[in-house]
């Protein structure tokens, strides 16, 4: 039997792209999140597969970043299904190396851009609301669909680190400062 909670908002804002809505995730998406989890393909490059129990929990932590920190990743919903396919965002654990956006797109929605339309999205965000002055990817040395979403996005390799507790491992840091950003804006809008 499945744990059933009550869809309660999160604070936290929404944002739009062309085909993507970002909001703070909610009870709701957990089927989705679950199963995003257990596909071994998908969770290759995140910590690995999750049990649905581990699932929630992690679930559970992005939702309660949105009220402790005022920010997390969001869910990504595709606006011509209305289907939950991936969370990506701001994140930054205690200990973790920097001010991240990081992402995952489920595996029947990759190649489509998604990563980079919403990643786009939320490094304005975090940016222009959040006042960052550096915004980094954590990326596995061995996924290399990351380090190209992170070259698309004008990030590049900065240093290698290790990630903290529970996870351990070592990720190659890429990222950008905010000049980096805006200059690289102004030219997207120029």
């Amino acid at each position: 039997m499945g744990i059933v909670l009550p869809a309660a908002p999160v604070p936290g804002p929404t944002l739009e792209t062309a085909r993507l809505v970002l909001r703070p995730p909610c009870a709701d998406d957990f089927e989705p999140w679950a199963g995003f989890m257990a596909d071994e393909r998908s969770a290759r490059y995140l910590g690995g597969v999750q049990p649905r129990a581990v699932a929630w929990r992690a679930l559970a932590a992005m939702i309660g970043a949105w009220h402790l920190r005022g920010f997390s990743m969001f869910s990504v919903i595709e606006k011509a299904s209305g289907r939950w396919i991936g969370r990506l965002g701001p994140w930054q654990p205690e200990e973790w190396p920097g001010t991240e956006v990081g992402w995952g797109i489920v595996r029947d929605a990759e190649g489509r851009g998604y990563a980079t339309e919403g990643s786009t999205a939320a490094i304005d965000w975090a940016f222009d609301a959040l006042g960052w002055r550096e915004v980094i990817h954590t990326i596995q040395p061995g996924n290399e669909p990351s380090k190209a979403v992170a070259r698309k996005l004008g990030s590049r390799y900065l240093r290698m680190d290790r990630l903290p507790a529970p996870h351990g491992f070592e990720v190659e840091v890429w990222g950008q400062d905010r000049g980096e950003w805006m200059a690289r804006r102004a030219g997207r809008n120029g």
